[in-house]
């Protein structure tokens, strides 16, 4: 009796979970994305602190007039996003590993997935991407290490500067990892960062080709020349190209 009842409660799990993949994998863009964003001081300083106090659901509104545009572009209806400022943590999310083999990759995941289990509260905002975003003095901090998010389980670990000076280029980090929780893949030479062509370019088809004038937003850099790139200040100087409309099912 005891080992129908482990097995039934067994086949209900693996149910939820089958459901919650296929959730993720299929967005209904016809729903609302609501996306929460839990602030964290990552290097535990005064500076940091301050600006984190300051933050507001205001300061994202760039990036949901962005993606509300690209998506009504690509779908040819409306699409909404939300972003929520949800509470400051005080545990950073598991650090992602540098240069790691498959079973570190998906122990890595699994760790995430239960730190992003154990932060939640009932309290908290019902949302389609939960990002954790870790924020550096760059007084202290000069280069960031690479931020990541995941499709199952719609959360992502995003390092940024706590600085108004890099706002704008914080709110293109953001968008590039929300739209890897909806499938987007980089656009990116993983050895040198230079962007795939072509499409890693936002104009593949300009003649000449370089320099181009924006990015691929997954690509992240705009491309000068054949071997150089420079990052976009702000949203205005990037895109979503085609391929990544299709890998978020914004086009067939």
């Amino acid at each position: 009796m005891w080992k129908k009842i482990r097995i039934l409660i067994l086949l209900l799990i693996l149910f939820v979970v089958a459901i919650n993949a296929y959730r993720d994998q299929n967005q209904d863009w016809t729903k609302p994305i609501i996306v929460l964003l839990h602030p964290i001081n990552a290097d535990g300083s005064a500076t940091t602190q301050q600006y984190i106090q300051q933050l507001s659901a205001q300061d994202w509104n760039g990036a949901q007039k962005y993606l509300e545009q690209a998506a009504q572009q690509y779908r040819g209806q409306p699409t909404y996003f939300y972003f929520n400022l949800g509470r400051e943590l005080k545990q950073l999310p598991p650090k992602v590993p540098d240069h790691a083999a498959l079973l570190d990759a998906m122990l890595w995941s699994l760790k995430f997935r239960y730190y992003a289990w154990k932060q939640h509260q009932r309290a908290d905002v019902s949302a389609s991407v939960t990002l954790y975003l870790n924020y550096y003095d760059p007084e202290q901090i000069k280069i960031l290490k690479h931020s990541t998010a995941l499709e199952k389980g719609r959360i992502g670990s995003v390092n940024l500067f706590a600085s108004q000076k890099n706002a704008e280029r914080n709110q293109v980090v953001l968008v590039h990892e929300l739209l890897h929780a909806f499938g987007a893949s980089d656009k990116y030479e993983l050895g040198s960062g230079q962007p795939v062509y072509p499409v890693g370019y936002a104009f593949p088809n300009q003649q000449p080709l370089f320099p181009q004038a924006k990015a691929e937003l997954m690509a992240g850099y705009i491309p000068t020349s054949p071997s150089r790139s420079q990052m976009p200040e702000s949203l205005d100087e990037t895109l979503i190209g085609d391929l990544t409309a299709v890998e978020m099912g914004w086009k067939l």
